[in-house]
Order: structure tokens, then C-alpha cells, then sequence
């Protein structure tokens, strides 16, 4: 039995989050293929609790998946998950700008579906000791792979006022960015910040208070994770990756919560659907319904991008690792 924080993983699992827009991900991955057509290796770049993984498995009986995730404490949940299912499904400890040695590692020369669920997991929100959180105290560490060196405190402590400005606002857009930086940067020369609720404090003082259902440090929080986490490049990367590996007709199947990444996605996916190596399978972003807004709060911001991978002039993209 996998213990987390204290917890056994069947109770952890009560809280793991639905796989969103799950029905989405099965038709997009599908296409107008029958299920048990399907055969060959499909990769999940962002594993997570193995949700859609599991999905994917039991909707494409010849289907093998490939998850990888950065964060060990989920993939430990992951792979217990995921036992039933044997040599069908393989894992490894990584990120989406390793993928292309970690398919090397493993023999994996092509896929018939790439699959990124981005943004952070309800399991590494629900504890406070990983830092992501400004609705419990933790320390300020946010990092999803705990091997990189840079926190959100470093960040927080270090950065000027005009780069922390810049995080706030191209990372979280908030627009009272300025106003933010500058509140930090008086509080951190009196004391440094090292735990998670301080941060918040400073940052809903700084924007006149709490007022309403969103928290006022809720955007400037995302921006810190997804520097500390280099999401954009990992986007990036991820995305000529998946170029690299899919076989012919492969599917891609992108889900973010944000708009910027969206953003990033829909401009990559143009450009190179022009220059004839993808099909866009979808011209605007799927989101979900009613009753699954309801059910799941955290689909409300997910939006769906899929597309078709074809062969243009260039039948390769260069895959050496991502800079960190």
C-alpha cells in the first residue's frame, strides 16, 4: 500500500480529481477509427493519478500507454493505479522536455497518440507541504519534480521588482502586477518569505483585501508555479516533441487551464498545420459542459486542442533536450 502524507493511497484516491473532459479526450484520441482498430503506443506526457490513462486502456483494448509524470509522489499513486493493467502500460519519472530520451530508454520510436493534461494536480494542491496552495500554510516551494533546485521562495526573495512584475503578469495575468511586486519586495527586506500564507497575506493586502469567491492571490500564485516549473518551455518542448513521435496520422490531444498556454498551443498547431505537418482536428478549443462544471470544479477553465499529425516537407523535428 502506496502511503502519502500521512494518508493511504485509497483514501488519497477518494480525493484525486475526475480525468477532465474525459469523453473529449477518448473521441479526440479516436477519431473517426473504431476502438479496437487502434493498436500501438499511445503517451501521456503528464500522467498524473493515470485517470485518462486508465480511460485509454479500457476504451482501446490493443492500445499500450507510455505515462510519464515529474512529480514521484504521483506516479507512486500512478502505478498502483495502474497494476491491473500489466505490461500494457509503462512509467517513468520525467518531464515533457525528457520525453524524447525516455522513449529511447524504453524502445519507443513512434506513437499513434500524444496526450498533455497541463497545469498542477488536486493531489499536489490538497497538501500544504508541497507549497501550491494559499488556502493552507506551507512552505513556498512549488516545485512538481522535487530534483530542480529553484523554489518559489527563491524566486519570491530574489527576483527584482520589475522581473517579479513580469512573472505576475505574462505567467498569471494579473493585471495589478506592479502593484504586487512592489508590496513584496517592501515585505521581504523586513523579513524573507518562507511559507506560503504570509505570501498570500502581503499579496490580498496589496489588492485591498479578500472580497468575492476568488482569492486575490490566486493568479499570482499560478505564475510563480508555472515559472518554478518552466510550464512554457515544457509546452514548447512538448510540442515539437510530440511532432517528432508521432507516427502518420497520429492524434495529439492537448488540455489546458489557462489562457496563455492555450494561446502557445493554438499559435504552434497554425503555423505548422500551414507548413502541411498537422491537421487541426478541432478550430476552436472544446470546453465542458454544464453538468461537468458542476460535477468537477476544476474543469471549469479546461479547453481541449487536438489535431492530426501529416508529413510536410520535413519528417522530423529536432528533439535534443529542452535547456532547463
Amino acid at each position: 500500500m502506496v502511503v502519502i502524507g500521512g494518508m493511504e493511497m485509497d483514501e488519497r484516491k477518494e480525493r484525486v480529481h475526475q480525468p477532465v473532459l474525459a469523453a473529449e479526450v477518448l473521441d479526440a484520441m479516436r477519431g473517426e477509427r473504431a476502438p479496437e482498430s487502434l493498436e500501438g503506443w499511445i503517451i501521456d506526457g503528464t500522467l498524473g493519478a493515470g485517470g485518462h490513462t486508465r480511460l485509454i486502456l479500457e476504451a482501446f483494448p490493443k492500445v499500450r500507454v507510455f505515462g510519464i509524470d515529474q512529480d514521484t509522489e504521483i506516479l507512486a499513486i500512478a502505478r498502483e493505479e495502474l497494476a491491473e493493467f500489466g505490461d500494457r502500460v509503462v512509467t517513468a519519472h520525467g518531464r515533457i522536455s525528457r520525453l524524447c530520451a525516455l522513449c529511447g530508454e524504453i524502445g519507443l520510436e513512434s506513437a499513434i497518440g500524444v496526450l498533455f493534461d497541463l497545469g498542477a494536480s488536486s493531489l499536489q494542491f490538497d497538501r500544504p507541504e508541497r507549497g501550491f496552495s494559499f488556502d493552507a500554510d506551507g512552505p513556498l516551494d512549488m516545485r512538481m519534480d522535487l530534483t530542480r533546485r529553484r523554489t518559489a521562495a527563491d524566486i519570491v526573495n530574489n527576483w527584482d521588482e520589475a522581473d517579479l512584475a513580469d512573472v505576475f503578469y505574462y505567467e498569471g495575468g494579473e493585471r495589478r502586477s506592479r502593484r504586487i511586486a512592489a508590496a513584496i519586495v517592501e515585505a521581504r527586506r523586513r523579513v524573507p518569505f518562507q511559507r506560503t500564507a504570509p505570501l498570500a497575506d502581503v499579496i490580498a493586502q496589496a489588492l485591498g483585501g479578500r472580497s468575492g469567491k476568488t482569492h486575490p492571490a490566486t493568479r499570482s500564485f499560478q505564475a510563480l508555479r508555472r515559472t518554478v516549473n518552466a510550464e512554457g518551455h515544457q509546452l514548447q518542448r512538448g510540442l515539437r516533441i510530440a511532432e517528432h513521435v508521432l507516427a502518420n496520422d497520429g492524434r495529439l490531444v492537448v488540455l489546458t487551464f489557462h489562457s496563455g498556454e492555450d494561446g502557445a498551443c493554438k499559435r504552434y498547431l497554425l503555423e505548422r498545420a500551414r507548413e502541411g505537418h498537422w491537421q487541426l482536428a478541432n478550430k476552436k478549443p472544446l470546453g465542458p459542459g454544464h453538468a461537468e462544471r458542476r460535477s468537477n470544479p476544476r474543469a471549469r477553465s479546461a479547453r481541449l486542442r487536438a489535431a492530426i499529425r501529416t508529413r510536410g516537407a520535413d519528417v522530423s523535428t529536432p528533439c535534443e533536450e529542452f535547456p532547463e
